[in-house]
């Protein structure tokens, strides 16, 4: 009896693996590849989590589980350029300790890798991937240098099923707040990140000659703090005011690692100096908005009122500039919020090619990782949706979210989600 259980248990398990179709084809679609035009009527082929093939003639194979896409758009998955979704902050947090001085290196945690934070529970995972969200760029928040940010795909029942990249940039703050002696103020801010600047420059030379030729000389000692900053490819920076962007510009290029600007609230002030300085930016899509407890009969001035009207054409500006930007959600509680403030920008003059590219190709452009993410071509990792109707419009409607190549349908939306940490911007108050 025993024996023709398990004969009938086999035969079942054999029959499911059968039934499990070894690749997908949504045929017949438009296709947004993620740089250039759309292709109308065209097929999308994936296969073992990888885009197998991509066009107007290509067709489905006879193994494929079809998808009739007459009616339907396909995009590349959305990329959040700054996240913490799925990332469970532990870096320090109350008040900082005394500081005697740089060397003392207080609330600075380079080595922490949002790689090793990953927790695949967080209910924002799953909210965020049925709005079309299939990865996002995390990173540890609190902090000077808070840590390592990296690329993860939103789906997997275990951390390392979702990491795609794990070191990808390192997120730094100006809080200065609280801290009762140095660096408690935004001099000593810029003082700490300069000196741990040059302190990781000396590391790496004396690291290099050691390593070179050791006999005869003392070993260095190891620095932690050190050798995670060197191993960031790319440093984020803070800057929302035209004058902290032009400010940034400057401090960045006297740094001796890449560098990203994040935050951009008026960047529409600020986008030549971007262009000519050359190097990519992250927009915050938490557009500025009166607070809803702000006294009524407080008077605001002139710069806050212009900055909360125009904040959303910063993109058009950028993009008309011809700076490469990417969004970020900046800790938008709800995925119809997001998409509604990616729309506010293409009301104010952003492209709508352009939008989409804000949300996949460029983001993995600006971190190193465009040869497996970003857009809908042949090799790269099968992340994509299929939407009916226009993606930032409130009457779109996401049927399927693919990602490494398995598909899942969207859950509906919380009507009022458990509030969410707000991302912090790094920047100045003022």
């Amino acid at each position: 009896m025993l024996m023709k259980l398990s004969i009938f248990a086999g035969f079942c398990a054999a029959l499911a693996l059968a039934s499990e179709p070894s690749a997908i084809a949504i045929h017949n679609a438009r296709v947004f590849t993620g740089d250039g035009a759309a292709l109308d009527q065209a097929t999308v082929v994936i296969r073992e989590g990888l885009i197998e093939a991509v066009g107007r003639n290509v067709a489905a194979p006879p193994d494929a589980w079809v998808i009739e896409g007459a009616g339907l758009t396909v995009y590349p998955g959305l990329i959040d350029g700054l996240s913490t979704w799925g990332v469970q902050q532990n870096a320090p947090s109350g008040p900082a300790p005394h500081a005697r001085g740089p060397e003392d290196r207080p609330w600075t945690t380079t080595w922490i890798s949002a790689a090793d934070l990953v927790q695949p529970s967080d209910r924002r995972i799953e909210q965020f991937r049925s709005a079309g969200f299939t990865s996002a760029v995390v990173f540890p928040t609190r902090g000077i240098f808070a840590g390592q940010g990296s690329v993860i795909n939103l789906a997997g029942d275990k951390p390392g099923q979702m990491v795609v990249a794990s070191r990808v940039g390192q997120y730094v703050s100006l809080m200065s707040g609280s801290f009762a002696s140095f660096p408690g103020s935004l001099m000593g801010v810029i003082a700490y990140i300069r000196q741990l600047e040059l302190d990781a420059e000396h590391y790496r030379l004396v690291k290099t000659a050691y390593e070179k030729n050791p006999r005869g000389m003392q070993r260095p000692e190891y620095d932690r703090a050190l050798d995670g900053l060197l191993a960031s490819p790319r440093l984020l920076l803070p800057a929302n005011r035209a004058v902290e962007i032009k400010r940034m510009i400057a401090f960045g290029a006297e740094l001796k690692q890449p560098f990203v600007l994040y935050g951009m609230v008026e960047a529409y002030r600020a986008a030549s100096e971007l262009k000519a300085a050359g190097i990519p930016v992250l927009v915050n899509l938490r557009w500025p908005e009166r607070a809803r407890d702000a006294d009524p009969e407080q008077v605001e001035s002139y710069r806050v009122l212009e900055a909360r009207d125009k904040a959303p054409s910063s993109p058009a500006a950028l993009a008309n500039a011809g700076v490469r930007f990417a969004f970020y959600s900046g800790g938008i509680e709800r995925p119809r919020d997001l998409m509604r403030a990616v729309k506010r920008a293409i009301d104010a003059g952003l492209p709508y090619d352009a939008a989409v590219r804000a949300l996949t190709l460029s983001p993995a452009e600006i971190y190193g990782v465009s040869d497996r993410l970003g857009s809908i071509d042949k090799g790269k990792i099968a992340n994509l949706i299929v939407v009916k109707g226009n993606l930032f419009e409130d009457g779109a409607e996401v049927k399927y979210i693919i990602v490494d190549g398995v598909k899942y349908e969207p859950v509906p939306e919380p009507p009022q989600p458990a509030p969410a940490e707000r991302l912090p911007t790094g920047g100045e108050d003022r």
